[in-house]
């Protein structure tokens, strides 16, 4: 036995089984309460579908509209609101511990533009050899673009070892 197939969005005409509706015609003035046959009545009247808009409220609210230009109408709102979003990426930054002021400068520009584009920023501290010996200065490093960067970042993930490398993630305010 096949169950039968469930339909997406609203419902809508003779699939709304509730004894009674607050009816909202194709103006948008209320009419009121009223049975649900009444208000199907008057939808055909019209020439357009009945559709449930409030499932949820007590009675629940149904509106007289044509559904393809409905359904229409929503699919444009869900393509507008995708094209608006913004996605997050998380963009990496490479130091060392015992780096150039220059270097560290060409960096610190870079991590200021991901900023304003919206990023968040991972910074990696590198160490090789006996650099692991002085995980302090390491710290130390990721202090100072810590404070740096106070005004337009928090820090989302503290600096702490993992391996041969000190990771903290910032993101913008």
């Amino acid at each position: 036995m096949q169950a039968p197939p469930v339909k997406d969005g609203p419902r809508m005409n003779e699939d709304i089984r509730v004894p009674r509706v607050l009816l909202i015609d194709q103006n948008g003035e209320k009419q009121g309460v009223m049975p649900t046959s009444a208000a199907i009545e008057a939808a055909e009247e019209a020439g357009l579908d009945l559709v449930e808009i409030v499932p949820n409220a007590d009675p629940p609210v149904c509106k007289i509209l044509d559904y393809g230009k409905f359904k229409f109408q929503e699919q444009k709102k869900k393509n507008e609101a995708r094209k608006r979003q913004k996605v997050v990426e998380i963009k990496e930054i490479k130091l060392r511990p015992n780096i150039d002021i220059h270097d560290y400068e060409v960096k610190a520009r870079s991590m200021h533009r991901f900023f304003e584009e919206g990023d968040k920023v991972k910074v990696t501290l590198r160490f090789r050899g006996r650099e692991l010996a002085h995980p302090e200065l390491g710290m130390k490093l990721l202090q100072k673009v810590k404070a740096e960067f106070e005004p337009i970042a928090k820090v989302e993930y503290e600096p702490r070892m993992e391996g041969r490398q000190m990771i903290m993630i910032l993101a913008p305010r």
